[in-house]
């Protein structure tokens, strides 16, 4: 049963609603923990693909660390400032229900801020079909530290619904894989007056407002960056970065193998040949 309230956007449009404000998202969301993202990804180079990937925020990180990325995202305007950002990477509008990638051919799924927004039993069953034996999908959430009252406060205007990390339980029953770990990591965002309303406009219900809503909204926010930030010395929000991830469970029935030629798409590639890309971006 749906917990949306009457007259909510459904959670559909939510998810394809931040393209209109791709600018305001790449700007004001924050990055991850270089921990964080060694954990996710389990340390040593890897084949990562990454789903819902944005503006390339964690891919950015991901190419950093030395990995083999290749990123997908089903709206093209999130998608283009990924490709200023990362141009390195080989990138295309996809969903995680429809993966275009060989069986068996990647070592890391991981999934940033956007788990949520998949039908995870559909997403699931084609990222385990991509994962290599012993390959892991990994998630990640950055979620605002509302133990602290002005953080709470804060999240009671811009809503939390971005950073719920509930939908991981999917991961956790899911039978295609084992069992789910799970660690967290501090990480802080500087922002300022102008920089705060780029994190509202961001949040997928400021979004699908109205444009009366929208600007009542933003003067909220505004107010309370009066009450407690610190002027041109801005303010710090602490985050929680929640991570959780889990292995595969092999199992012939899942593929029958990215060497098997009745298989369509390209060779497997490890990253380092260029004419041979381990999905199909062409």
């Amino acid at each position: 049963m749906s917990d949306e309230l009457p007259g909510t956007p459904a959670p559909t449009d939510r998810a394809r609603s931040f393209g209109s404000v791709a600018g305001a998202y790449d700007r004001a969301r924050p990055s991850y923990p270089s921990d964080a993202v060694a954990w996710l990804t389990g340390g040593e180079a890897k084949v990562v693909l990454e789903l819902g990937a944005g503006t390339g925020k964690l891919t950015r990180q991901l190419v950093d660390h030395g990995h083999a990325v290749f990123a997908t995202e089903p709206d093209e305007a999130m998608l283009a400032i990924l490709r200023e950002r990362v141009p390195e990477v080989s990138a295309k509008v996809a969903t995680a229900e429809e993966i275009p990638a060989n069986d068996r051919s990647v070592d890391v799924v991981v999934v940033a801020q956007a788990f949520h927004w998949f039908d995870h039993g559909s997403a699931l069953a084609e990222i385990a079909r991509v994962l290599k034996p012993g390959g892991h999908l990994a998630l990640v959430w950055n979620s605002r530290d509302d133990r602290i009252p002005w953080v709470r406060r804060l999240g009671d205007i811009l809503g939390m619904q971005d950073g719920n990390t509930t939908s991981a339980q999917h991961l956790a029953d899911s039978e295609l894989f084992g069992e789910m770990e799970d660690t967290t990591f501090k990480n802080w965002q500087e922002i300022d007056r102008e920089s705060i309303l780029d994190l509202a406009r961001s949040r997928s219900n400021f979004a699908v407002m109205g444009e009366d809503e929208r600007a009542e909204s933003l003067a909220a926010v505004l107010a309370f960056y009066d009450d407690y930030g610190r002027g041109m010395d801005g303010m710090q929000i602490p985050y929680v970065t929640r991570c959780y991830r889990a292995v595969v469970v092999d199992g012939d029935e899942q593929a029958s193998g990215p060497d098997d030629p009745s298989q369509d798409g390209p060779a497997v590639s490890d990253g380092t040949d260029t004419d041979m890309l381990l999905i199909d971006f062409r």
